[in-house]
């Protein structure tokens, strides 16, 4: 197995003093996201809220037929790419892991579930395609909002708070680009928005003078952009070299430091995003989240650190709950009940999406997100 797409480190928490190792039972939980490239900082964050998840867990101690519970957090990287994303998903279902954290991207997603489908391994993922839960697959779930949810709210913010009139709109042609900026057009159009241009470049481009040049030709009241900070950034940055001065909208693949990092800019960036959840420091949880994330890592939780927290301790509720580890009645359990984390309440429809899931608007002060409406 080659090192460039799978770190495989097996990473056990502390905690667990006290525990005999003939009593203690093993489960093992696959993540996925990527950790190396443009989008490392979304992977390390996905993965440190994972972490913290289970050194709790082990530190409360969970039980499973009377043997207590030592949980080990499997960590791979995808890369961001569909092709290493299923090599890794083959890894984890031939190593026979039973549960998986991810992945982080909805392209890599899409080609992955198939694989942990047929493995029969519990998937809980942050990816936001709607076409992903379509699939039928019963093993999956959905822990964040779906393309529908964040590229809508951020229409709606748009029309009523920023009273947009005209918008251009470029993707990243990834499945998660394509998908958050068609949901955003199509409840700006039904808003009364113009999309008055819709350009697209890719998740590897850092030149974008050739579309941005049409974009300020069509002179939007503001550009969406569906795809991520590491394009999110450098775009920004040459919108205002060419004197775009209007509001750069997005979805959760920009709401994130690093948008603001790779822009270089020192002035107000003028940004909007969205992000699935409630406002996270407005609850106790939430707060508490934050606080022992700055103490583990000495850094702030980025976009989906919560959610990858949340999903851990989902799974191991439902795996306490049923007193098994048995795939199948885990992910019969989670479709049937209901959890209350840190980013939300994880409660599912048919689909495996959530029955319902805050967005919340964020836009930046300096190099900091900072959430302004719950929708």
């Amino acid at each position: 197995m080659s090192p460039k797409f799978s770190l495989n480190l097996l990473v056990l928490a502390a905690g667990l003093a006290g525990f005999s190792c003939q009593a203690q039972e093993r489960v093992q939980i696959g993540f996925m996201s990527p950790t190396t490239g443009p989008q490392a900082s979304y992977g390390t964050d996905n993965r440190d809220g994972a972490l913290l998840a289970i050194k709790e867990l082990n530190a409360k101690g969970v039980k499973v037929g009377g043997k207590s519970v030592q949980f080990e957090l499997v960590v791979n990287d995808d890369a961001a790419d569909p092709r290493q994303g299923v090599q890794v998903a083959q890894k984890l279902v031939d190593d026979k892991i039973k549960f998986v954290l991810g992945p982080y991207n909805s392209g890599v997603t899409m080609p992955a579930s198939r694989v942990f489908n047929d493995g029969g391994v519990v998937t809980l993922t942050v990816a936001s395609n709607p076409k992903i839960t379509t699939q039928g697959y019963n093993n999956l779930f959905r822990i964040g909002a779906t393309d529908n949810q964040l590229g809508a709210k951020m229409a709606v913010y748009a029309a009523q708070d920023l009273k947009i009139k005209t918008v251009a709109v470029i993707d990243d042609r990834t499945a998660y680009g394509q998908g958050v900026a068609q949901e955003f057009m199509d409840q700006a159009k039904k808003l009364g928005i113009s999309v008055v241009a819709k350009e697209f470049t890719n998740d590897k481009a850092s030149d974008f003078s050739t579309i941005l040049t049409a974009v300020k030709g069509a002179k939007p009241d503001a550009v969406f952009y569906g795809g991520y900070s590491a394009q999110g950034g450098p775009m920004l940055r040459q919108m205002r070299s060419l004197g775009l001065t209007t509001p750069l909208l997005g979805g959760d693949g920009i709401c994130s430091a690093e948008t603001a990092t790779l822009s270089q800019l020192s002035t107000d960036l003028n940004v909007y995003c969205t992000q699935g959840g409630s406002i996270i420091d407005r609850s106790d949880k939430g707060k508490k989240f934050v606080e022992r994330y700055r103490a583990e890592f000495k850094r702030d939780p980025l976009t989906y650190a919560a959610a990858f927290y949340d999903g851990a301790h989902l799974l191991a509720s439902a795996i306490e709950a049923t007193q098994s580890t048995d795939p199948n009645k885990v992910s019969a359990y989670l479709a049937k009940s209901s959890y209350v984390g840190v980013a939300g309440e994880y409660a599912y429809d048919a689909k495996h999406d959530l029955k319902q899931s805050a967005v919340t608007v964020f836009t930046f002060k300096g190099k900091d997100v900072v959430p302004l409406k719950s929708l």
